[in-house]
C-alpha cells in the first residue's frame, strides 16, 4: 500500500467525514452530559505568541512541521517535513524558548531519509527519530523510510533503512520512538511482506532492526498503525488507525483498535472503536496514574473525534466529543498531562474557520476549555497537527500551516 510522500498524512477531512456522514449502525447511548459536547469559555486570558516562521521554501529552513517538540535542558527540538535542501526533504532543527532557531539537519532524500513525521527522542544527549520515506532502494523511488539518530550539534547517521518489496520489513513510519531500556521501539503505517499492514518494531541504538507483530488487517488484528507507542509497567501500548472488529459501512476496514504488545512481540486487541465511540486513531496514548488517555480523528457524536479514557484492560469512557459550534474537530495530536489536566491540540474548527484549528485544555472528567482558535490565511497560524510540550508553565507547539511564508510556525501559549 505505496502513497507517495507526504500527500497521504491526511491533513484534509473529506474523507473521515464522508464516512461517517454514510454510518448507518445503531446508536448506541454514550451517557455524555452537554458540558461534554460543547467547549467551555476558556478562564483568563492566555498569552499566545508567533516565535518562528517557517521558510519560504528553498531558503534552507524547514517547512510544515508535523511531529511534536520536545524539551531537552531547556532547549526545544523539532522536525519538519518539507524544507531545507532544495529537494525539500524535511529538517531536524533546535529553537529556544525566546525564538532562536537553529537547523541541525538538512535530509538529502535518497539513503538519508526523507519526510520526518513524528517528534524526537533524547536518550543521553542522542536524538533519535524516523523519517517517512528515503533509505534503501525499495518502495519504489521513494524509499521506504529510516531511523536515524543526531547529536545536538547535527551530525547525523542513519541506523536503519526500512526494507524493499517482499522483505518482510516495515515501511512508512508516522510516528517517533520510545526509549525501553535503551531499545527502541516504534510502528510502521505500511509493511513490505503478503498481508501485512504495518507493523511494530524495535530497533538498538547502534541500529539492529527486529519485527516484533505484523498487522493482518483482519476483524482480530488492526491495520495501518498511524501512531507511536507508551511503555506502561513494561507493556507496550498503541493504536491502530484502521481495522478490527466493527466495520465501516462503506468500508470492510475497521474504525481501528488500542493494542498492547510484549516486548516480545505477543500482540492482543484491548479494544476495538465503533465509530459512535471514536474512530481512526492517529495520536500515541498517554498514561496518567495508570488510566490510559487518547484522541481519535474520527468518530463520536458529532463525527469529528473524540478524547476517551481506558483502562489497561480495554474499558473504555468516552470523556469528550469534538464538533459543537466554536470547538475544534478532528484532532490527531498526542495529549500532554499537566498537573492533572490534559492539554492537546486539533487540526480543524474553531471560532474563525472551518480549517483554522485550536488548543484545548480537558480535565479526566470530559470539562473541555478552548484556550486558543487559530486564525485564517496564508499569514494566519492555521492547522496544528502535532502536540504541545510544556515548559515551566508555557505550552509551545507547531503549525503545519500560516505564518509568514504559509509554511508553518512554533508558538508559545501560557494558559
Amino acid at each position: 500500500m505505496r502513497i507517495s510522500g507526504f500527500g497521504r498524512y491526511a491533513l484534509t477531512s473529506g474523507v473521515a467525514v464522508a464516512m461517517l456522514a454514510g454510518c448507518g449502525e445503531s446508536q448506541p447511548s454514550l451517557s455524555l452530559s452537554p458540558a461534554r459536547l460543547a467547549p467551555q469559555r476558556s478562564l483568563g486570558h492566555p498569552t499566545y505568541s508567533v516565535l518562528h516562521s517557517f521558510g519560504p521554501l528553498r531558503s534552507g529552513d524547514g517547512a510544515f512541521p508535523a511531529g511534536d517538540l520536545i524539551n531537552v535542558n531547556g532547549t526545544l527540538y523539532g522536525t519538519t517535513t518539507y524544507g531545507g535542501t532544495s529537494k525539500n526533504d524535511g529538517t531536524v532543527y533546535s529553537i529556544t524558548p525566546s525564538g532562536g532557531e537553529t537547523v541541525l539537519h538538512r535530509f538529502g532524500g535518497g539513503a538519508d531519509g526523507a519526510g520526518p513525521l513524528g517528534a524526537l527522542t533524547d536518550v543521553n544527549g542522542t536524538l533519535y527519530g524516523t523519517t517517512q520515506s528515503g533509505g534503501g532502494v525499495g518502495c519504489g523511488s521513494y524509499g521506504c523510510g529510516t531511523v536515524f539518530s543526531i547529536t545536538a550539534s547535527g551530525k547525523e547517521t542513519v541506523l536503519h533503512s526500512f526494507g524493499g518489496s517482499g522483505s518482510g520489513d516495515g515501511a512508512d513510519p508516522f510516528a517517533g520512538l520510545v526509549n525501553v531500556n535503551s531499545t527502541l521501539y516504534g510502528t510502521t503505517y505500511d509493511g513490505n511482506g503478503s498481508g501485512v499492514y504495518g507493523t511494530v518494531f524495535a530497533v538498538t541504538l547502534s541500529g539492529t532492526e527486529t519485527i516484533l507483530h505484523g498487522f493482518t488487517g483482519s476483524p482480530s488484528d488492526g491495520a495501518e498503525p498511524w501512531a507511536g507507542l507508551v511503555s506502561i509497567n513494561g507493556t507496550l501500548y498503541g493504536t491502530t488507525s484502521v481495522g478490527g472488529a466493527n466495520s465501516r459501512r462503506t468500508s470492510t476496514q475497521g474504525w481501528g483498535t488500542v493494542f498492547s504488545i510484549t516486548p516480545s512481540g505477543g500482540e492482543t486487541v484491548i479494544h476495538n472503536f465503533k465509530g459512535t465511540d471514536g474512530g481512526e486513531p492517529r495520536a500515541s496514548l498517554l498514561n496518567v496514574n495508570g488510566t490510559i488517555y487518547g484522541t481519535t480523528y474520527a468518530g463520536g457524536v458529532s463525527g469529528r473525534g473524540t478524547v476517551f479514557s481506558l483502562t489497561s484492560s480495554g474499558g473504555e469512557t468516552v470523556i469528550h466529543s469534538f464538533g459543537a459550534s466554536g470547538d475544534g474537530w478532528l484532532p490527531q495530536a498526542d495529549l500532554i498531562n499537566v498537573n492533572g489536566t490534559l492539554y492537546g491540540t486539533t487540526t480543524y474548527g474553531g471560532v474563525h474557520c472551518k480549517t483554522c484549528g485550536t488548543v484545548y485544555s480537558i480535565t479526566p472528567s470530559g470539562a473541555e476549555t478552548v484556550l486558543h482558535t487559530f486564525t485564517r490565511g496564508r499569514l494566519g497560524d492555521r492547522g496544528p497537527v502535532a502536540g504541545l510540550v510544556n515548559v515551566n508553565g508555557t505550552l509551545y507547539g507547531t503549525t503545519h500551516g500560516g505564518g509568514a511564508h504559509g509554511d508553518g510556525t512554533v508558538f508559545s501559549l501560557t494558559p
